[in-house]
Protein backbone atom coordinates (compact mmCIF):
# COMPACT_ATOMS: atom_id res chain seq x y z
CA UNK A 1 0.00 0.00 0.00
CA UNK A 2 1.54 3.33 -1.15
CA UNK A 3 1.01 5.91 1.41
CA UNK A 4 2.03 9.54 -0.10
CA UNK A 5 3.21 12.45 2.47
CA UNK A 6 2.72 16.03 0.95
CA UNK A 7 2.85 19.37 2.16
CA UNK A 8 -0.19 21.94 1.81
CA UNK A 9 -0.20 25.45 1.88
CA UNK A 10 3.42 25.76 0.65
CA UNK A 11 6.23 25.43 -2.38
CA UNK A 12 8.32 23.44 -0.37
CA UNK A 13 8.45 20.40 1.34
CA UNK A 14 10.36 22.42 4.56
CA UNK A 15 7.21 24.29 5.10
CA UNK A 16 3.33 24.20 4.97
CA UNK A 17 0.95 21.42 6.63
CA UNK A 18 2.01 17.94 6.16
CA UNK A 19 -0.73 15.64 5.36
CA UNK A 20 -0.75 11.55 4.34
CA UNK A 21 -2.82 10.52 1.47
CA UNK A 22 -3.43 6.74 0.76
CA UNK A 23 -5.09 7.11 -2.85
CA UNK A 24 -6.54 3.64 -2.95
CA UNK A 25 -8.13 2.69 0.49
CA UNK A 26 -11.20 1.09 -0.63
CA UNK A 27 -9.98 -1.77 1.61
CA UNK A 28 -9.43 -0.05 4.52
CA UNK A 29 -12.15 0.05 7.09
CA UNK A 30 -12.34 3.22 9.62
CA UNK A 31 -10.17 1.10 12.34
CA UNK A 32 -7.45 0.39 10.03
CA UNK A 33 -7.32 3.97 8.80
CA UNK A 34 -7.35 5.40 12.19
CA UNK A 35 -4.31 3.15 12.74
CA UNK A 36 -2.23 4.11 9.79
CA UNK A 37 -3.19 8.01 10.95
CA UNK A 38 -1.89 8.00 13.98
CA UNK A 39 1.26 6.13 12.76
CA UNK A 40 1.68 9.18 10.25
CA UNK A 41 1.51 11.42 12.98
CA UNK A 42 0.51 14.34 10.57
CA UNK A 43 -2.24 16.94 11.94
CA UNK A 44 -4.43 14.63 8.90
CA UNK A 45 -4.09 11.86 6.49
CA UNK A 46 -6.75 11.46 3.83
CA UNK A 47 -7.92 8.27 2.67
CA UNK A 48 -9.70 8.31 -1.19
CA UNK A 49 -12.22 5.35 -2.17
CA UNK A 50 -14.38 5.25 -5.10
CA UNK A 51 -12.24 6.85 -7.11
CA UNK A 52 -13.85 7.03 -11.25
CA UNK A 53 -12.57 10.00 -13.41
CA UNK A 54 -13.27 13.43 -12.02
CA UNK A 55 -14.89 12.14 -8.39
CA UNK A 56 -13.79 10.02 -5.42
CA UNK A 57 -15.00 9.71 -1.20
CA UNK A 58 -12.44 10.81 1.17
CA UNK A 59 -12.23 10.96 4.71
CA UNK A 60 -10.04 12.12 6.86
CA UNK A 61 -8.41 11.29 10.56
CA UNK A 62 -5.95 12.80 12.69
CA UNK A 63 -3.69 10.86 14.84
CA UNK A 64 -6.52 10.80 17.37
CA UNK A 65 -9.51 11.12 15.53
CA UNK A 66 -11.68 11.14 12.45
CA UNK A 67 -12.28 14.51 11.28
CA UNK A 68 -15.63 15.51 9.16
CA UNK A 69 -13.53 17.79 6.64
CA UNK A 70 -9.91 18.88 6.17
CA UNK A 71 -8.56 21.74 4.01
CA UNK A 72 -5.35 21.41 3.75
CA UNK A 73 -5.36 17.34 3.32
CA UNK A 74 -8.15 17.91 0.22
CA UNK A 75 -5.75 20.50 -1.20
CA UNK A 76 -2.84 17.87 -1.05
CA UNK A 77 -4.85 14.97 -2.20
CA UNK A 78 -6.27 17.19 -4.99
CA UNK A 79 -2.80 18.40 -6.18
CA UNK A 80 -1.35 14.34 -6.31
CA UNK A 81 -4.34 13.14 -8.12
CA UNK A 82 -4.08 16.06 -10.46
CA UNK A 83 0.22 14.96 -10.96
CA UNK A 84 -1.57 11.81 -11.97
CA UNK A 85 -4.25 12.76 -13.81
CA UNK A 86 -4.29 15.78 -15.05
CA UNK A 87 -4.99 19.41 -13.60
CA UNK A 88 -9.03 19.77 -13.87
CA UNK A 89 -12.36 19.25 -11.71
CA UNK A 90 -12.93 16.58 -9.32
CA UNK A 91 -15.93 16.62 -6.94
CA UNK A 92 -15.00 14.94 -3.74
CA UNK A 93 -17.36 13.24 -1.49
CA UNK A 94 -16.87 14.26 2.09
CA UNK A 95 -18.80 13.35 5.98
CA UNK A 96 -19.75 17.41 5.16
CA UNK A 97 -20.66 16.88 1.55
CA UNK A 98 -19.60 17.15 -1.65
CA UNK A 99 -16.27 19.70 -1.90
CA UNK A 100 -15.54 21.11 -5.23
CA UNK A 101 -12.07 20.87 -6.00
CA UNK A 102 -10.26 22.57 -9.31
CA UNK A 103 -6.33 22.02 -9.76
CA UNK A 104 -4.45 24.71 -12.20
CA UNK A 105 -0.59 25.52 -12.42
CA UNK A 106 0.31 28.60 -11.61
CA UNK A 107 3.84 29.96 -11.91
CA UNK A 108 4.78 26.42 -12.24
CA UNK A 109 3.52 25.19 -9.26
CA UNK A 110 0.49 22.80 -9.61
CA UNK A 111 -2.28 24.50 -6.84
CA UNK A 112 -5.45 23.55 -5.86
CA UNK A 113 -8.61 25.61 -5.07
CA UNK A 114 -11.60 24.11 -2.88
CA UNK A 115 -15.20 25.15 -2.23
CA UNK A 116 -16.78 24.44 0.94
CA UNK A 117 -20.39 23.34 1.98
CA UNK A 118 -22.30 26.55 3.08
CA UNK A 119 -21.14 28.05 5.99
CA UNK A 120 -23.03 29.67 8.82
CA UNK A 121 -22.00 31.49 11.88
CA UNK A 122 -23.14 31.79 15.14
CA UNK A 123 -22.56 33.22 18.45
CA UNK A 124 -21.06 31.68 21.40
CA UNK A 125 -22.80 31.42 25.34
CA UNK A 126 -20.90 33.88 27.69
CA UNK A 127 -19.72 31.24 30.20
CA UNK A 128 -18.57 28.84 27.51
CA UNK A 129 -16.31 32.42 25.70
CA UNK A 130 -15.13 32.67 29.15
CA UNK A 131 -13.64 28.87 29.48
CA UNK A 132 -12.56 29.37 26.07
CA UNK A 133 -10.13 32.11 27.06
CA UNK A 134 -8.94 30.83 30.48
CA UNK A 135 -8.20 27.35 28.15
CA UNK A 136 -6.28 29.58 25.52
CA UNK A 137 -4.63 31.96 28.95
CA UNK A 138 -6.23 35.00 26.97
CA UNK A 139 -7.60 38.24 28.69
CA UNK A 140 -10.42 40.37 27.69
CA UNK A 141 -7.25 42.57 27.09
CA UNK A 142 -5.71 40.38 25.17
CA UNK A 143 -9.13 40.26 22.84
CA UNK A 144 -9.45 42.52 19.46
CA UNK A 145 -11.78 45.79 19.99
CA UNK A 146 -12.89 45.77 17.06
CA UNK A 147 -13.51 41.96 15.79
CA UNK A 148 -15.97 39.58 18.27
CA UNK A 149 -15.60 35.99 19.35
CA UNK A 150 -17.25 33.50 17.09
CA UNK A 151 -17.95 30.24 15.89
CA UNK A 152 -18.11 30.11 11.91
CA UNK A 153 -18.73 26.55 10.35
CA UNK A 154 -17.84 26.43 6.62
CA UNK A 155 -17.09 22.02 6.79
CA UNK A 156 -15.93 22.17 10.29
CA UNK A 157 -17.16 24.60 13.45
CA UNK A 158 -14.39 26.92 14.64
CA UNK A 159 -14.08 28.82 17.44
CA UNK A 160 -12.49 32.35 15.97
CA UNK A 161 -10.14 33.87 18.28
CA UNK A 162 -9.37 37.64 17.26
CA UNK A 163 -6.33 38.92 19.59
CA UNK A 164 -5.33 42.70 19.50
CA UNK A 165 -1.50 42.40 18.67
CA UNK A 166 0.94 39.70 16.92
CA UNK A 167 2.71 39.83 20.14
CA UNK A 168 -0.38 38.63 21.90
CA UNK A 169 -0.56 36.08 18.89
CA UNK A 170 3.00 35.01 18.93
CA UNK A 171 2.41 34.33 22.54
CA UNK A 172 -0.09 32.41 22.67
CA UNK A 173 0.52 29.03 25.37
CA UNK A 174 -2.76 27.59 25.65
CA UNK A 175 -3.71 24.75 28.40
CA UNK A 176 -3.79 21.87 25.86
CA UNK A 177 -5.34 19.03 28.50
CA UNK A 178 -8.02 21.80 29.00
CA UNK A 179 -8.73 22.83 25.85
CA UNK A 180 -9.14 19.47 24.54
CA UNK A 181 -12.17 18.85 27.83
CA UNK A 182 -13.47 21.97 26.70
CA UNK A 183 -13.72 21.10 22.56
CA UNK A 184 -15.15 17.86 23.35
CA UNK A 185 -17.98 19.38 25.70
CA UNK A 186 -18.91 21.84 23.35
CA UNK A 187 -18.17 19.24 20.02
CA UNK A 188 -16.17 21.26 18.73
CA UNK A 189 -13.62 18.63 16.44
CA UNK A 190 -11.27 21.01 15.21
CA UNK A 191 -9.51 23.51 15.37
CA UNK A 192 -9.86 26.93 17.77
CA UNK A 193 -8.82 29.56 15.14
CA UNK A 194 -7.18 32.66 16.98
CA UNK A 195 -6.23 34.97 14.84
CA UNK A 196 -4.53 38.67 14.58
CA UNK A 197 -5.92 41.09 11.39
CA UNK A 198 -2.35 42.89 10.32
CA UNK A 199 -3.68 44.45 7.66
CA UNK A 200 -7.43 44.54 6.08
CA UNK A 201 -6.78 41.75 4.03
CA UNK A 202 -3.84 39.92 5.45
CA UNK A 203 -4.57 37.90 9.18
CA UNK A 204 -1.85 35.80 10.67
CA UNK A 205 -3.07 32.77 12.56
CA UNK A 206 -2.60 29.82 14.65
CA UNK A 207 -5.11 27.26 15.33
CA UNK A 208 -4.64 24.76 18.42
CA UNK A 209 -5.87 21.25 17.26
CA UNK A 210 -5.89 19.42 21.13
CA UNK A 211 -9.11 16.93 19.67
CA UNK A 212 -6.89 15.21 17.29
CA UNK A 213 -3.71 14.88 19.47
CA UNK A 214 -2.05 17.62 17.69
CA UNK A 215 -0.96 20.87 19.78
CA UNK A 216 -0.94 23.44 16.85
CA UNK A 217 -1.47 22.91 13.05
CA UNK A 218 0.49 24.49 10.58
CA UNK A 219 -1.76 25.73 7.59
CA UNK A 220 -5.88 25.01 8.62
CA UNK A 221 -7.60 25.54 5.35
CA UNK A 222 -11.00 24.74 6.60
CA UNK A 223 -10.00 27.76 9.95
CA UNK A 224 -9.48 29.89 6.97
CA UNK A 225 -12.60 29.16 4.98
CA UNK A 226 -14.40 29.96 8.17
CA UNK A 227 -12.75 33.78 9.15
CA UNK A 228 -13.92 34.29 5.63
CA UNK A 229 -17.71 33.43 6.52
CA UNK A 230 -16.87 35.33 9.78
CA UNK A 231 -15.90 38.40 8.19
CA UNK A 232 -19.08 38.25 5.36
CA UNK A 233 -21.07 37.55 8.12
CA UNK A 234 -19.45 40.84 10.15
CA UNK A 235 -19.38 42.98 7.43
CA UNK A 236 -15.80 43.38 8.00
CA UNK A 237 -15.31 42.27 4.06
CA UNK A 238 -16.89 43.45 1.25
CA UNK A 239 -17.50 40.72 -1.55
CA UNK A 240 -16.84 39.68 -3.73
CA UNK A 241 -13.30 39.82 -2.31
CA UNK A 242 -9.95 37.76 -1.39
CA UNK A 243 -7.77 37.56 1.48
CA UNK A 244 -4.60 35.97 2.96
CA UNK A 245 -4.13 34.04 6.04
CA UNK A 246 -0.41 33.34 7.73
CA UNK A 247 -0.07 30.39 9.77
CA UNK A 248 2.82 27.92 10.44
CA UNK A 249 5.75 29.86 11.45
CA UNK A 250 5.26 29.57 15.30
CA UNK A 251 5.72 25.42 14.92
CA UNK A 252 8.32 26.13 11.72
CA UNK A 253 6.46 25.31 8.70
CA UNK A 254 5.42 28.62 7.36
CA UNK A 255 2.15 28.26 5.15
CA UNK A 256 0.24 30.65 3.37
CA UNK A 257 -3.30 30.41 2.69
CA UNK A 258 -5.31 31.81 -0.28
CA UNK A 259 -9.22 32.86 0.32
CA UNK A 260 -11.89 33.94 -1.66
CA UNK A 261 -14.98 35.21 -0.12
CA UNK A 262 -18.09 35.55 -2.25
CA UNK A 263 -21.43 37.67 -1.91
CA UNK A 264 -22.88 33.87 -1.06
CA UNK A 265 -22.41 30.33 -0.82
CA UNK A 266 -19.36 28.78 -0.36
CA UNK A 267 -16.43 30.17 0.65
CA UNK A 268 -13.14 29.31 -1.93
CA UNK A 269 -9.21 28.08 -0.65
CA UNK A 270 -6.53 27.90 -2.66
CA UNK A 271 -2.79 26.79 -1.37
CA UNK A 272 -0.26 24.58 -3.50
CA UNK A 273 0.81 21.41 -2.80
CA UNK A 274 3.84 19.74 -2.96
CA UNK A 275 5.44 15.64 -2.00
CA UNK A 276 7.61 15.45 1.17
CA UNK A 277 7.88 11.30 0.55
CA UNK A 278 6.14 8.20 -0.56
CA UNK A 279 6.81 4.63 1.01
CA UNK A 280 5.18 1.29 0.21
CA UNK A 281 4.32 0.40 3.43
CA UNK A 282 3.49 0.84 6.95
CA UNK A 283 3.35 -0.72 10.28
CA UNK A 284 0.39 0.75 11.95
CA UNK A 285 -1.31 -2.46 13.83
CA UNK A 286 -3.86 -3.93 11.43
CA UNK A 287 -3.01 -1.91 8.79
CA UNK A 288 -1.53 -4.22 6.63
Amino acid sequence: MEILRYAAFTDTPAGGNPAGIVLDADHLDAAKMQAIAAEIGYAESAFVMDRSPGAARVRFFAPEAEIPFCGHATIATGVALAEREGPGRLLLSTPVGEIDVVTHVTEGHLRASLVTVEPYVTGLDGAVRAELLRRLRLTEDDLSVDLPVRLSFAGNLHPIVPVRTVTVLRGLDHDADGLRTLMADQGWGATVAVVHRREPLVFDARNPFPPGGVREDAATGSAAAALGAYLRDLGEIAPPVGFTVHQGSDVGRPSVISVHVPVSGGVTVTGSAVQISANSGISAKGAR
